[in-house]
C-alpha cells in the first residue's frame, strides 16, 4: 500500500512539492550560512516526493530552536504551499490521506531543524 501511495501521490502533487524543497534548497545554499538549511531543504524534498511509509520525530534543542526562528522567512511560503494542497486535496474523501501527508510536510517547513525523518 505504501509503493500505490508513494505513486498517487506523486500525481497529486508531490512531485510540486519535491521541486519547491529543491529549489528552497539551492536558494538557501547560495551563501556559507545558508548550508545547513539548504541541506535540510534536500532530505525534506527526499521525504516530500515519498512521504508515505515515513515518520517525522523532533529531537531539536536550544540551538535548533534558534536555527528555526531564522528559517522561517523560508519556510512560511512553503508552509503556506503545503496547506493549500493540503485543504484542496482533503475536499474529497479520496484525497484525505494525501492532503494530510501534505499537513505534516507544512508542520516541517515551519520547523524543519532538529527533526529527523525515519
Amino acid at each position: 500500500m505504501t509503493f500505490l501511495g508513494n505513486i498517487l501521490w506523486i500525481i497529486f502533487g508531490g512531485l510540486e512539492s519535491c521541486l519547491s524543497w529543491l529549489l528552497a534548497g539551492l536558494l538557501c545554499c547560495l551563501t556559507i550560512i545558508g548550508i545547513p538549511f539548504g541541506m535540510q531543504c534536500f532530505k525534506i524534498a527526499q521525504l516530500s516526493l515519498f512521504p508515505f511509509g515515513k515518520e517525522v520525530i523532533r529531537n531539536g534543542g536550544a540551538v535548533s530552536f534558534l536555527a528555526n526562528i531564522l528559517w522561517l522567512i523560508v519556510g512560511i511560503p512553503l508552509a503556506l504551499f503545503h496547506l493549500i494542497w493540503g485543504v484542496l486535496l482533503c475536499i474529497t474523501i479520496i484525497g484525505i490521506p494525501f492532503g494530510l501527508q501534505f499537513f505534516k510536510l507544512a508542520g516541517l517547513s515551519l520547523c524543519p531543524l532538529g527533526a529527523e525523518i525515519l
